[in-house]
């Protein structure tokens, strides 16, 4: 049976106006390839003959649209040559490569329903031959819709059954399906034939059902494994250490993988006992198979392409992987200060657009000096700002790396010229400068990368944490707090107090903060808990810093989209605090005189008055001389003193 690769939990559907309609098949060549798709089980010969008399065909070419999201749905889609990619924006419009459908894989069968929008986006990622069923044809060919709508409840029915299922992978779409037998040190097992993974990897997802987050959840990971398996390969041919088409078959089956396909049978759980073995090999099973199915054979038949013998040749676990997980980091890096780069800029616009209203600093939560409020979003603007000097830096140290070293550092089983050569392929298929460390002993039980670089995004993260607490500040009240900013509103704030609404978005960017704090303990212990030759707690110092990045990414977006763009001043609210503040003698000390002023301050604190209130009183200074002292150009730069 032709496979209905359906990876996601999502109905697909289509729009018309996206069709390109041709008609070069005849229906003899319809009938018996929709014959072959499940949700056509059950049919008689007539109705498979009705059926394809209805089928209209279109083609799409490459990066062309087969519908977007929020559209409405129409068309039941049977791929017959070419390859789909679906995908989800989120709420800032970047896209989540969600699966990929090929040849046989039938999308939108929920096209007989007419109530709702589609939930995700579909494009050709080359040009693509597709049969679409109209929805008419449920509404006209009742006997035979109900067959298919059978069918159709059956295909939903398994996939919600598993979509709360921790260990979710390929075959779990699948009620009962065909299986490979493929065996180990350890015995023999039965591995899904859908699934590109083999038993190494079957025994990891058992062993390991932990954290519930897969290497999947990570595509820049799964990218850099086939990064750095795709250079071995180019190099151990280079060597003549692998034929010319298993070779080429493994680089091809890597560059899908760079091109985001196949990233869903990377399910092994991010924390893993093993140092990593369990990573390593679930990328050698994966692009061992694709290889072989590249080469004309079917999954699991490892002598022609075996995942250890070819893929793994020249590797350990103990290079591949810290290898892999070093450019993975460094790539991420590069969307984290992005996404820092975006808060910054937003901080400074609110620093532009407040830069005239005038308010109290604080010290130690006391009345200090006049400010301008626009200084408190540029002083945290450039704060942050410095942060990205220090991530640079810091991941800069990921770019030296052991690949060679194999098991401990000496090269066993790995030719003498390996090392130079694998790692040159790797600089130009990353395009990152990188090299391998002077002494591959010391760079394979080191993780002083890691320590450093979590250092950083904790330092990111307590700054971050710092101004939710100021935002949280400066915004309480409304009535008896400080009140001098409003935040958007983003939600009611309690079950039982009504019209409260609280920081919510500050708070959450505190919590974060805790977690990135409490993972940075996590990489400390685990780099310190290595020994001798192999720190065998890579894979929790991974999982800490790559969850540390994400939840960081996640949050600045929050916090610039959900809260800064949107805060507002309280103007004459902050004004009116100046002037009933006693910190505004300080200002008044060049004129006045120390003495005068601390006389001031006194007789305004025992009597509840304000400064400006008790200077025009006693004739000090008129409200046109108190005005111009304390205008916000004089408050917020030194001032020529004669």
């Amino acid at each position: 049976m032709i496979s209905n690769n359906i990876n996601d939990y999502s109905i697909i559907y289509s729009q018309t106006k996206y069709l390109e309609i041709k008609q070069n098949m005849n229906h003899s060549q319809i009938q018996a390839f929709i014959k072959e798709i499940e949700l056509f089980q059950g049919l008689t010969d007539q109705e498979f003959h009705t059926l394809s008399e209805s089928i209209e065909e279109a083609t799409f070419k490459r990066n062309e649209l087969l519908f977007e999201e929020n559209g409405e749905r129409q068309d039941l889609f049977l791929i017959y040559e070419g390859e789909v990619e679906l995908f989800k924006r989120n709420i800032y419009q970047e896209e989540k490569p969600l699966s990929y459908f090929t040849k046989g894989d039938f999308l939108g069968e929920g096209s007989w329903s007419s109530d709702s929008k589609h939930s995700t986006s579909a494009r050709a990622i080359e040009t693509t031959h597709v049969l679409s069923v109209k929805k008419e044809y449920f509404v006209q060919n009742g006997a035979s819709a109900l067959k298919i709508l059978s069918n159709i409840s059956q295909v939903i029915s398994r996939r919600m059954r598993h979509a709360n299922n921790r260990m979710v992978n390929v075959a779990a779409q699948y009620e009962a399906g065909e299986t490979r037998q493929e065996h180990d040190l350890l015995g023999y097992r039965n591995v899904p034939n859908q699934a590109y993974y083999g038993i190494q990897t079957l025994r990891g997802m058992e062993n390991f059902n932990i954290s519930g987050i897969s290497l999947n959840f990570y595509p820049v990971l799964v990218v850099a494994l086939a990064m750095v398996k795709k250079a071995a390969a180019e190099a151990n041919h280079e060597l003549n250490l692998l034929d010319d088409d298993i070779a080429a078959a493994i680089i091809t089956a890597c560059t899908e993988i760079i091109n985001k396909k196949y990233q869903f049978h990377f399910v092994i759980d991010m924390i893993q006992g093993g140092a990593g073995t369990s990573t390593n090999m679930n990328a050698n099973e994966v692009i061992a198979n694709r290889a072989l199915e590249i080469l004309g054979k079917k999954k699991g038949e490892y002598e022609y392409c075996h995942p250890n013998n070819h893929v793994n040749l020249s590797q350990s676990t103990n290079d591949a992987y810290p290898t892999a997980v070093k450019i993975a980091l460094y790539n991420n890096n590069l969307t984290l200060i992005k996404t820092l780069k975006e808060l910054v800029k937003s901080f400074k616009a609110k620093g532009d657009e407040f830069k005239d209203v005038l308010k109290m600093g604080r010290t130690q939560l006391q009345d200090a000096v006049p400010m301008t409020l626009g200084q408190n979003f540029n002083a945290w603007g450039t704060t942050l700002e410095e942060e990205i000097k220090r991530l640079e830096e810091n991941a800069r140290l990921f770019l030296e790396i052991n690949m060679g070293a194999t098991a401990i550092g000496t090269g066993i089983n790995s030719d003498p010229d390996y090392a130079d050569k694998v790692v040159a392929h790797l600089r130009k298929i990353t395009g990152l400068e990188l090299k391998n460390a002077e002494n591959l002993v010391e760079a394979t039980q080191d993780t002083g990368s890691f320590v450093m670089y979590s250092s950083a995004i904790k330092r990111l993260a307590v700054k971050l944490s710092k101004i939710s607490n100021d935002l949280r500040l400066l915004s309480s009240g409304p009535r008896t707090g400080i009140n001098e900013i409003n935040l958007p509103p983003m939600q009611p704030g309690s079950s039982i107090m009504p019209g409260k609404v609280n920081p919510v978005i500050p708070e959450v960017v505190n919590q974060i903060a805790f977690k990135v704090i409490g993972n940075d303990l996590t990489v400390t212990l685990a780099a310190e808990a290595g020994q001798l030759e192999l720190n065998v707690m890579e894979p929790v110092i991974v999982q800490s810093i790559f969850e540390s990045v994400e939840m960081l990414k996640n949050g600045m977006m929050t916090l610039k989209h959900r809260c800064i763009k949107g805060i507002t001043a309280n103007k004459e609210r902050c004004l009116k605090m100046v002037q009933n503040s006693i910190g505004i003698v300080t200002a008044l000390n060049p004129i006045l005189g120390y003495e005068m002023c601390s006389r001031l301050a006194k007789e305004a604190l025992e009597t509840n008055s304000g400064v400006y209130e008790l200077c025009i009183k006693k004739g000090l200074l008129s409200k046109k001389e108190l005005d111009k002292i304390l205008s916000p150009e004089r408050m917020i730069k030194p001032q020529k003193m004669n």
